[in-house]
């Protein structure tokens, strides 16, 4: 079976290099394109010079370049870069795992409208570990649904750009929906001064950035004598990668469609 070939955007990146490595030691997949932004300082380099070795891929800031000959396209950048790069993957037939936090309601819209041209798994965090989370997250909030505070906290790196996480969000709307909420309206952000009795019906976040922690995150229930904590910590970046290979893999036979990891888990 001929392998799947792979294209990665933001390949001069942490998590771009993490994925060539990752790529590169799959014997069932191919390094088919690697993707910088213009300007870059590795822009021309192979792919795998951090490593020591030749891919035989060039990094190029050209879309068209990168995506040709490509099956799949995965995405770690930057919600503007990654609306672009679907653009691009959809006119020219790729597949796209999108591993990108932060985008807005009206960027989710388009992502949907590509993926009704072209298969997409988009998630906002890869780890099969916290998917697994996600869904602990799901039977706890319905077994605590009553007399229960409950909190998100989550830690980062410094370079990180968006607060909160998107995986905190994940786990803050797998609770709001286990609980009847919308997040949108239960979620709060930031505490500072005389802020009054806390609200049961509410859902805080705290957000820590600092160092180069690659992601912590903790769901608080908070009851009455006890406390029941469901956490996850990342301690690499591998756990990402390998699990944006297994989205890729799944969207081999995927005409079009918007998934998540719990199709490709298939946790239902």
């Amino acid at each position: 079976m001929a392998p799947l070939r792979i294209a990665i955007a933001g390949a001069s990146g942490r998590m771009g290099r993490m994925l060539i490595e990752a790529v590169l030691a799959d014997d069932g997949m191919a390094l088919a394109g690697a993707l910088a932004a213009a300007g870059r300082p590795a822009i021309g380099q192979d792919a795998a010079a951090f490593l020591g070795r030749a891919s035989g891929v060039a990094i190029t800031a050209d879309l068209e370049s990168a995506l040709t000959g490509a099956d799949v396209l995965i995405d770690f950048t930057r919600p503007e870069g990654t609306l672009a790069h679907l653009a691009a993957c959809r006119e020219f037939g790729v597949k796209a795992v999108i591993g990108t936090t932060g985008f807005s309601d009206v960027q989710k819209d388009q992502i949907a409208e590509h993926a009704r041209h072209i298969a997409i798994v988009m998630a906002p965090n890869m780890s099969v570990g916290v998917n697994v989370v996600l869904q602990l997250l799901d039977t706890a909030a319905r077994a605590l649904s009553h007399g229960y505070d409950i909190e998100v906290i989550e830690a980062h790196h410094r370079h990180k750009v968006d607060a909160p996480s998107g995986t905190a969000l994940a786990m803050g709307g797998v609770v709001a929906h286990a609980l009847g909420r919308d997040l949108k309206d239960c979620a709060v952000y930031g505490r500072e001064g005389v802020t009054g009795e806390r609200d049961p019906s509410t859902i805080g976040f705290a957000t820590i950035r600092g160092g180069d922690i690659v992601g912590d995150h903790t769901v608080l229930f908070a009851g009455t004598g006890e406390r029941i904590e469901i956490t996850h910590k990342s301690s690499s970046r591998v756990t990402y990668a390998q699990g944006s290979l297994r989205a890729a893999r799944f969207l081999a036979d995927k005409a079009n469609g918007l998934y998540g990891m719990n199709e490709v888990l298939g946790l239902g």
